[in-house]
């Protein structure tokens, strides 16, 4: 083997390292998948809805000040799960009713009806959307 064949291997490799480096970093810029966006709704006003609702009495959501309980589940993350209230798609109608009538999607369900209006719920969605791993 000569010496100069090891010198262009070493290279190769760092180079092939740092494509993979920038391959992955890529990944970590944040998007919001077409499913996810809400129509008319506004993230900045849907953290302090979520605020003002006293959300945060039961859930711990991040990003919104004094919501930091566990009686329900924490909604961290929230973009990434699959299911609402163990049965809707995650999808923004089914989120958006799921605030606004949570008795009426699931009957008994400890989510108390708050009287979330059609724009805050809307608000509320498009903040929750944004919580991603």
């Amino acid at each position: 083997m000569r010496s100069n064949d090891t010198g262009w291997r070493s290279g190769s490799w760092q180079l092939l390292l740092l494509s993979g480096v920038l391959l992955l970093s890529a990944c970590s810029i944040p998007f919001l998948p077409s499913y996810s966006r809400v129509e008319g709704g506004d993230a900045d006003r849907g953290a302090a809805s979520l605020q003002a609702y006293g959300c945060g009495a039961c859930h711990v959501i991040p990003g919104v000040p004094g919501a930091v309980s566990y009686v329900g589940p924490p909604l961290d993350a929230w973009a990434d799960r699959h299911y609402i209230a163990g049965s809707l798609s995650n999808t923004p109608d089914n989120l958006i009713l799921w605030l606004r009538e949570p008795q009426t999607v699931e009957p008994g369900t400890a989510m108390p009806n708050m009287g979330v209006t059609e724009q805050a719920a809307r608000d509320m969605s498009a903040y929750l959307y944004t919580l991603r791993r």
